[in-house]
């Protein structure tokens, strides 16, 4: 299948919204074994994309609790017998300005911006290592680069994410596994369009398209990259 991507297995969180939903259905496409990582229920098989009536969903997961992590990447490697990538998609967003705002919303979004994408990958690190071109694609954003109004606590957390996404890269660049970070602008989902209804919804950049990204990423024509911080903006 394209870009080498069929029978790997591959694990996405946050597996549930409007992102991991895409980008599951299309690693699914191209010929991908997908599991759903999510912390609400999973859905129901009816509710998925025909291209993941096949898809292992584990639903109930909270990954910023690192021993639910590990049981969860233990429970997957046990069902599909490898894991080749891990695309952390799990995330949360919250506009609140310093001055009106509690630092709880800092640990908040510390927890489950950065906490998840950490404690999902060093659930996965030895099944990542054993497949021997393993993959690892983080969800950051183009805000984790310049905060704006009201975008303190969110903007710090996806700058973690983004130091996550380098330091690890240097740590496995040696063992075969790739880490690299997408960089999204504002995506067209359906709470965002809620959140913002007098916005132009043509430019912002579709799940879709960003998936496409994360699928070239994980296939063997980016076994070159790694420590990259990818923006993907449409046309914002």
């Amino acid at each position: 299948m394209e870009n080498g991507l069929n029978g790997k297995v591959v694990a996405v969180t946050g597996g549930f919204g409007s992102l991991g939903l895409a980008t599951a259905q299309l690693l699914a496409e191209r010929g991908a074994r997908v599991a759903l990582i999510g912390r609400g229920a999973a859905p129901e098989a009816a509710a998925l994309p025909a291209e993941l009536a096949n898809a292992l969903c584990m639903g109930g997961v909270d990954l910023v609790d690192a021993k639910a992590a590990q049981t969860a990447f233990g429970a997957l490697q046990e069902k599909l017998g490898a894991l080749d990538a891990l695309v952390n998609v799990a995330g949360a967003f919250r506009w609140e300005t310093v001055g009106d705002g509690d630092a709880h919303t800092w640990d908040s979004m510390f927890d489950l911006n950065v906490k998840t994408a950490l404690n999902a990958s060093k659930a996965a690190l030895p099944h990542l290592v054993q497949s021997g071109a393993g993959r690892v694609v983080n969800i950051g954003a183009g805000a984790g680069l310049k905060a704006g109004l009201g975008m303190g606590a969110y903007s710090a957390s996806k700058a973690g994410v983004a130091r996550l996404t380098e330091a690890l890269a240097e740590e496995l660049k040696d063992k075969g596994v790739t880490v690299n970070a997408i960089l999204p602008g504002i995506i067209d989902t359906p709470q965002n369009r809620a959140d913002m209804p007098g916005a132009d919804f043509t430019r912002w950049v579709q799940p879709r398209e960003i998936a496409t990204v994360i699928a070239f990423l994980l296939g063997e024509d980016a076994q070159a990259i790694t420590g990259a911080l990818i923006p993907v903006n449409g046309r914002m």
